[in-house]
């Protein structure tokens, strides 16, 4: 381990469908979605808003977590999103 955290978090759209990739550079990664620099479904999507996250210390358990995630209903999703923040703030929004 190289003393970098772990997190998985869930960008969305205006239409509040998400995505949830686990990283070690979630800044980063935020800027890339924000500004279209990757090709793929976020960039096709326009996934530019970072709405929930959670950093954990070991990749291996950000991953497990993405995936459990993953396997959740939209509704349960959205739930979760909504407990930690029920506006939907983009909470990259000061990092650019």
């Amino acid at each position: 381990m190289d003393g970098r955290s772990a997190s998985t978090s869930t960008s969305c759209r205006t239409s509040r469908a998400g995505s949830t990739p686990a990283t070690s550079t979630l800044r980063v990664r935020a800027f890339q979605h924000k500004h279209k620099l990757l090709e793929g479904f976020t960039s096709r999507y326009t996934f530019d808003q970072l709405v929930f996250y959670q950093t954990y210390t070991f990749p291996q358990t950000a991953i497990a977590r993405e995936k459990q995630i993953k396997g959740w209903t939209r509704a349960g999703k959205i739930d979760l999103i909504e407990q930690e923040n029920p506006d939907w703030w983009d909470l990259s929004a000061a990092w650019d």
